[in-house]
């Protein structure tokens, strides 16, 4: 990959009107206030850093980065624009221009991981080679995105907000789409922070009444198959619970990992042989 040889090094003028913007831009929304300023500091000072495009056909051209720099020039009056021409695949495009938005930091969550979901789904690549491309663990970007299992509604109320990533993968937590809107309701208006999100959500799911769908089996002499998994996780809460005001100092500690959700739970030794006396 390289500049075209006619260009290499050089800052050609192309006409506005022929740069087209990038397909696969992963940015979806502008400040129009940010573009404003933006454009009265191009017409004050010109546009310092020029535009990167790669060439089409009919002398046409595709924006790489800078969109934000061509819509403030065009705002600005600007008839031909300063740009780079370099000579890159579909694919490659594509990339640089979720990198340059990334290395800016003020794409929202969800665009960031729309973004790599198209750069995986179109070109066939894998998260690992995805991670690879824009510089990021493999597991960073699993964590991307999950986020896109909450729905365009729910990801348009947490950017209005103003909520974290954090907020998110706590509320990905909730399966349930009703209850998890209600959970996010309750978030926005009281205004919770992430560890009281996440205390509000676990509080949640423990007292969440399970639906009878979710019990299988027969009653009487046959087991009983419970699929909620939450209710184990009250029996050890409850269990602890009692432990203390009994008077043993029982402790209990939880640890999510990406597969597994771990209970330990200590018990002081002697409080263990004198009960089993």
């Amino acid at each position: 990959m390289g500049l075209l040889s006619k260009d290499e090094n050089k800052v050609v003028e192309i006409p506005a009107r022929r740069i087209r913007p990038n397909k696969t831009q992963p940015r979806r929304t502008f400040d129009e206030e940010d573009i404003r300023s933006l454009s009265q500091s191009i017409s004050t000072n010109g546009l310092l850093q020029p535009l990167t495009v790669r060439k089409l056909k009919n002398d046409e051209y595709e924006l790489i980065a800078g969109e934000r720099r061509l819509r403030a020039s065009i705002m600005a009056g600007f008839q031909k624009i300063p740009c780079i021409v370099m000579k890159c695949s579909d694919k490659d495009s594509a990339i640089f221009a979720l990198i340059e938005n990334l290395q800016r930091k003020d794409l929202s969550m969800f665009e960031e991981a729309r973004g790599i979901n198209r750069l995986i789904r179109k070109y066939g690549i894998t998260q690992e080679q995805a991670a690879i491309q824009i510089g990021k663990k493999q597991s960073t970007v699993a964590n991307k995105l999950r986020l896109l299992r909450l729905s365009y509604e729910e990801q348009d109320w947490i950017v209005q907000a103003g909520l974290t990533e954090r907020h998110a993968r706590a509320l990905l937590k909730i399966s349930d789409e009703g209850l998890r809107k209600d959970a996010l309701s309750h978030i926005v208006g009281e205004e919770l922070n992430v560890k009281e999100s996440e205390r509000y959500i676990e509080t949640l799911l423990i007292n969440r009444p399970v639906p009878q769908t979710e019990l299988t089996g027969f009653t009487g002499d046959k087991k009983v198959v419970i699929k909620d998994v939450r209710i184990f996780v009250n029996t050890i809460n409850k269990a602890v619970d009692t432990m203390r005001l009994s008077g043993i100092n029982a402790i209990s500690k939880k640890q999510e990992t990406e597969n597994y959700i771990e209970y330990t739970v200590k018990i002081p030794k002697d409080k263990a042989l004198n009960s089993s006396a």
